[in-house]
C-alpha cells in the first residue's frame, strides 16, 4: 500500500473530521492518531487514515455526554471563550497579531496594552511603582526558587491586594501595570522602577543592545499561550472575585511545576549533559535507554515545530553542543526545539543568572495571566465543573 493510502497530511486530514487543526493537533497530542515524517521532509508530519476513519466512527456513534466533558481537561475541545490567544495551523496570535511578526517591534508592554484590550489608553503611564522593597527583606528571600520569591513580594504591592470583584476592569490596569514592573523586579532581585521591562531585566543582569533586543522578543513570545494550565489557574481564581494578586499567584504555583514552566530546569540538566559528554547522540541515546524523555523538545499544539523557539534560536550566537542536540533530535526523532529549549538557550547563550530562563518565562506570561484574569472579571461567573465520583458507593440512610 501506499504511502498515500495510509497518511495525509494535516490539511486533508482536518477537513476529513471536520475540524481546525488545532484540534487535529488535540487528537494527536492525547493519543487518537499516530504520525509519521513525510519522505525526505522529517519537518512535515503526516497524519495515519486509519485512526482518522476510527475517530470518525467514534463520533458519528455518539459519545457520552460525561466522558466528552471529562476529556476536555486534557488537551481535549475548547471550554472557555476567548478573545485573547489563538493558536491555529502552527501559529500563534495575540488578538488577530501573529505572535512571531509581532514580537519583531513590540515590547511587552505594548503586548500588554494589545492583551489587556486597553483602547488607545495607556496603562503604564503614571502607573504606581510602589514603596522600595526592603534591602534586607530582598536578600532573606534570595536564596528561594523564583516563583516563591515572587509570592512573597508581589503582595507588597498595594494594587495586588485590590479586590476586583465588582470593579471596572479599567480601574484595574494601572495596578496591572504596577504588578507587572514588579514581577520583573521579584524575578532579579531588584527594586521596581518605572522602565521597560525588557530595560529593567537588561540592566539587572548586564545584557548589551543584541542580547536586550532578544530579551525583548523572548518576553513577548512567552506573554500568553492560550488556555494552559498557569492560565486556567489565574481563571478560576479570578472567577471567585480575587485580587489580581491573588490571580498572578495562582498563575506562578501553576508554573513552577516541571511540566509546565519548571520544564525549563529540566532543559538545562540536559544542555549540563551535553556539555559534559561532548556529544549529544550519546547523551539522548542513555537517556533513551534508561526510559528518560529528552525535554525541550515538541508541543503538543505545534507538530510541526513551536514557532516561538524557531523565532528566537537563530537570533543566538552559535554554540555547538546546542546546534548538535537540536540536529540530533531532529534527525533522529523528528522532533524540534520549543520555548522551553529556546529559553535556556537564551539564558546560556548570555551567561544570564540561573533561573533566568524561567524567569523571562514567568515575567513574560504575566501580561498573559492579568489579560485572562481581566477576561474572566468580564464573564461574572464562577468556574466550578463537577466531579465524577469514583470513591466507596454511598451507604445507605
Amino acid at each position: 500500500m501506499a504511502d498515500h493510502d495510509r497518511f495525509m497530511d494535516a490539511g486533508a486530514a482536518a477537513q476529513s473530521l471536520g475540524v481546525s487543526r488545532a484540534t487535529l493537533y488535540a487528537y494527536v497530542s492525547r493519543g487518537l492518531i499516530r504520525t509519521g515524517e513525510a519522505a525526505g521532509d522529517p519537518r512535515r508530519r503526516l497524519y495515519s487514515a486509519h485512526d482518522i476513519e476510527a475517530l470518525k466512527r467514534r463520533k458519528e456513534t455518539g459519545r457520552r455526554p460525561a466522558r466528552v466533558a471529562e476529556t476536555t481537561l486534557d488537551w481535549g475541545l475548547p471550554v472557555l471563550a476567548s478573545a485573547i490567544t489563538l493558536i491555529e495551523d502552527g501559529r500563534l496570535y495575540y488578538r488577530g497579531h501573529e505572535a512571531t511578526r509581532w514580537a519583531e517591534t513590540a515590547t511587552l508592554e505594548d503586548t500588554a496594552r494589545l492583551l489587556w484590550n486597553c483602547e488607545g489608553r495607556d496603562p503604564f503611564a503614571g502607573a504606581p511603582t510602589g514603596a522600595p522593597w526592603d534591602a534586607a527583606l530582598l536578600a532573606r528571600l534570595a536564596h528561594l526558587p523564583l516563583t516563591e520569591r515572587c509570592q512573597a513580594l508581589l503582595p507588597l504591592v498595594p494594587a495586588g491586594r485590590a479586590i476586583a470583584w465588582q470593579r471596572d476592569v479599567r480601574s484595574l490596569w494601572p495596578g496591572a501595570a504596577a504588578l507587572l514592573r514588579a514581577t520583573a523586579a521579584a524575578a532579579s532581585g531588584t527594586e521596581p522602577d518605572g522602565d521597560d521591562v525588557h530595560r529593567h531585566l537588561t540592566r539587572a543582569w548586564h545584557l548589551d543592545e543584541t542580547g536586550a533586543d532578544i530579551l525583548r522578543r523572548a518576553l513577548v513570545l512567552a506573554a500568553d499561550h492560550e488556555l494552559n494550565a498557569s492560565a486556567f489557574a489565574v481563571r478560576v481564581v479570578a472567577s471567585t472575585g480575587a485580587s489580581l494578586g491573588a490571580c498572578l499567584n495562582a498563575g506562578l504555583a501553576a508554573l513552577s511545576g516541571p511540566l509546565h514552566g519548571g520544564t525549563t530546569s529540566l532543559v538545562e540538566i540536559l544542555f549540563d549533559e551535553v556539555e559534559r559528554a561532548g556529544d549529544a547522540a550519546a547523551v539522548v541515546e542513555a537517556r533513551l535507554r534508561r526510559g528518560e524523555g529528552v525535554p525541550g523538545f515538541v508541543h503538543p499544539l505545534y507538530p510541526e515545530g513551536d514557532p516561538r523557539a524557531a523565532a528566537l534560536l537563530p537570533l543566538l550566537p552559535a554554540d555547538a553542543a546546542r546546534d548538535a542536540l537540536a540536529e540530533v533530535m531532529q534527525t533522529s526523532a523528528g522532533r524540534l526545539p520549543n520555548i522551553d529549549f529556546a529559553l535556556v538557550a537564551l539564558r546560556r547563550a548570555f551567561n544570564l543568572p540561573a533561573g533566568a530562563a524561567l524567569a523571562i518565562f514567568a515575567v513574560g506570561r504575566t501580561v498573559g495571566w492579568i489579560a485572562h484574569a481581566l477576561e474572566q472579571r468580564l464573564e461574572d461567573r464562577l468556574i466550578r465543573p463537577r466531579a465524577r465520583y469514583t470513591g466507596p458507593s454511598a451507604e445507605d440512610a
